[in-house]
């Protein structure tokens, strides 16, 4: 997606902003991110604002809108949202703007256990009923084995895309950009970790132990464990086929490593 600064934006829009939170004294463009129109920190007579948006006819704007609706549901150690408008044509998030940099995954990272507690926080959270959030089983039912997908049913609301960029810290983890809320089953989430941690350099034998801190993890079902990393190893696969980017050839091989690594476990760990 084209990625346009705070200035390119409709004069209504930027009214509508400057409605909301005062005038702009200065606008700068956020780095990464390909899932916005507009990403951009604006300095305010009241500090920071992040302001995100995307065209309200873009395919991506319905996960927008659902983005704002899971908002008031997740962990105080993530972003609030301030407002949410609709006008001349954008759809555009208003977000506190917390301290930090992004998470360092790396083995023997001071950050492991600040990411491993916001985790753990977000692991106790329901996902609300009356948003459109997608099912996991449904979610990964054309890359499950035949007859697996109903193992990966659950209330939980699953974050599903924690890389490095979407957790900050400072003196805590937080989890930002929730593109993909997903209801499912808990340990959902500390395996889409692991790929993460893999990526940084861990083995699959650490990442996995990594994750065994989280109840969820250490008492899923071993047919439940292997019937993801099966699945989520094939998604990526098809990820990677249609775009070989780096970064997704690397995912999907470890997943692949993952899967494996499951699967050469003697009996059910």
């Amino acid at each position: 997606m084209i990625r346009r600064r705070f200035h390119d934006l409709p004069a209504e829009a930027r009214q509508a902003i400057t409605g909301k939170i005062g005038p702009v004294h200065a606008a700068r463009t956020a780095d990464g991110g390909l899932n916005s129109g507009i990403a951009t920190f604006l300095d305010t007579d009241h500090g920071p604002i992040f302001v995100k948006g995307i065209p309200t006819n873009h395919p991506q704007a319905p996960a927008q809108r659902r983005e704002a609706a899971i908002n008031p549901h997740l962990p105080r150690a993530c972003p609030r949202l301030y407002w949410h408008l609709e006008t001349a044509g954008w759809d555009l998030l208003g977000y506190e703007v917390l301290p930090g940099r992004h998470a360092d995954y790396a083995p023997g990272s001071a950050d492991l256990p600040l990411i491993a507690a916001a985790l753990a926080e977000l692991q106790e959270i329901t996902a609300p009923s009356g948003i459109p959030v997608k099912a996991a089983e449904q979610r990964w039912s054309a890359y499950a084995p035949p007859g697996t997908a109903t193992l990966f049913t659950g209330d939980t609301l699953l974050h599903t895309d924690l890389a490095p960029h979407n957790v900050l810290v400072d003196d805590r983890a937080h989890i930002i950009d929730w593109a993909w809320p997903t209801r499912g089953a808990a340990w959902i989430d500390p395996t889409i970790l692991i790929l993460r941690l893999i990526e940084a350099g861990h083995t699959p034998a650490e990442a996995d132990a990594f994750a065994r801190r989280f109840p969820s993890w250490r008492t899923a079902p071993a047919k439940a464990e292997k019937a993801f990393a099966a699945a989520n190893a094939a998604a990526w696969e098809e990820i990677a086929s249609t775009d070989t980017a780096p970064w997704k050839t690397a995912l999907a091989s470890h997943a692949i490593a993952f899967h494996a690594h499951l699967h050469a476990l003697p009996g059910n760990r």
